[in-house]
């Protein structure tokens, strides 16, 4: 009877271990599959971040191209403070011509004292219009003081997005080789390895950076220096 018993789950097994098998194969494949769509989905999530981070450090290097543009901001707002002070000489110039044409004519007695007041004047004349002329160059260089500071500004506050950029870049990666989800906190310590030279960028008008925590995009303290929601 036990024999008979034993043969019977032997021919069940050898009837049902090819089904088994072919179960256990599918649902290896299935896990398989699943593996390597996270997978794909995490490496294409690292490509992107990669190419950000490339695409920020080139806007950063044209960023300190701008320098020499803050260097001739300092120069032409020299020549700025000159132009209000040939301003005021104009203007003084201009006061004084006016008194001395008002006492040139009600002193004039005769032709010789007329030519003699003109050929007095003819000096300050002169002086005149080379203050005006100097005060056309001044002004024209203050618009373009003007328009190179607003390009600076403008430079500036794309330096310190890109630096918001990089940043983000350097969390993402954190967080997908850490299994870190959105609202995961980290600290600036994480992230340092993930950055250039390992140190944070730091903000061209000397703000500071707050990271925040996974899936929140970092933030400046200069009002302005925000990164558009993705």
């Amino acid at each position: 009877m036990i024999v008979l018993l034993l043969m019977g789950l032997t021919n069940q097994l050898k009837t049902s271990l090819p089904w088994l098998c072919v179960v256990a194969l599918a649902a290896g494949m299935l896990i398989l599959r699943s593996r390597s769509k996270e997978t794909e989905t995490e490496l294409a999530a690292l490509r992107q971040a990669n190419q950000e981070l490339n695409n920020a450090r080139t806007e950063n290097e044209d960023l300190k191209k701008s320098q020499a543009q803050v260097e001739e901001m300092a120069r032409l707002r020299k020549d700025n403070e000159e132009l209000h002070r040939l301003r005021n000489e104009v203007r003084q110039l201009r006061e004084e011509k006016q008194v001395a044409a008002k006492t040139t004519a009600s002193s004039q007695s005769a032709a010789g004292q007329t030519k003699g007041d003109a050929a007095a004047q003819q000096p300050l004349q002169r002086q005149l219009q080379q203050l005006l002329a100097e005060n056309e160059r001044l002004r024209a260089e203050n618009q373009q003081f003007q328009q190179i500071q607003a390009n600076a500004q403008a430079n500036t506050a794309n330096g310190c997005l890109n630096n918001l950029r990089i940043i983000e870049g350097a969390k993402d990666q954190w967080a997908l080789e850490n299994k870190k989800g959105v609202g995961d906190a980290m600290s600036a310590q994480d992230i340092l390895p993930y950055l250039k030279n390992n140190a944070l960028p730091a903000c061209p008008q000397g703000g500071v950076y707050t990271l925040n925590a996974v899936g929140a995009l970092p933030t400046c303290s200069v009002p302005g220096h925000v990164l558009p929601p993705e």
